[in-house]
């Protein structure tokens, strides 16, 4: 490959730093911020009333899952906000919108106004991006790195 195949390649495939950072983080704090605001808001509820709830949807160990919720999305969203811990709490993210989408809204249309996955699907493909991507250079896992460590973005090849 030739010098210049390299940087049209490089420079069409993503961002370049630190832009590529400001993307991560806008990313982060906007799913991060739902999550804690969704978390919240079943706290305010009380656990036993989102169990309640949740059995009502039929889903399994009713009282298991929403501490589980609750705890991925006040837990894990501000892991998301501070990009600490980045890959697991994208991870359990991805995992909670699963169980959303299949218990909650599978079978249904797309609208979020119609009962629909378009919320979780979102959430969740963020989640994973952000998990495979890494936080970013303005993260906590960034800054425990060390100064020298270097995230990379995008897919290599």
């Amino acid at each position: 490959m030739n010098e210049r195949s390299t940087i049209t390649r490089s420079t069409t495939s993503r961002l370049p730093a630190p832009l590529s950072d400001v993307a991560l983080l806008t990313t982060r704090l906007l799913i991060g911020a739902v999550l804690v605001a969704h978390g919240l808001q079943k706290l305010g509820q009380g656990v036993g009333g989102v169990a309640d709830g949740f059995a009502g949807m039929g889903i399994p160990l009713p009282l298991v899952s929403a501490l589980f919720i609750v705890g991925v999305e006040i837990v894990g969203g501000v892991l998301l906000i501070a990009g600490a811990a980045t890959a697991v709490a994208g991870l359990a993210t991805v995992v909670a919108m699963a169980g959303a989408f299949l218990f909650a809204h599978f079978g249904t249309t797309v609208f979020v106004d119609d009962g629909g996955w378009e919320l979780v699907g979102v959430i969740a493909a963020g989640a994973l991006a952000l998990a495979a991507a890494g936080p970013g250079r303005f993260s906590v896992d960034r800054l425990l790195a060390g100064r020298g460590a270097r995230t990379e973005v995008g897919v290599s090849g």
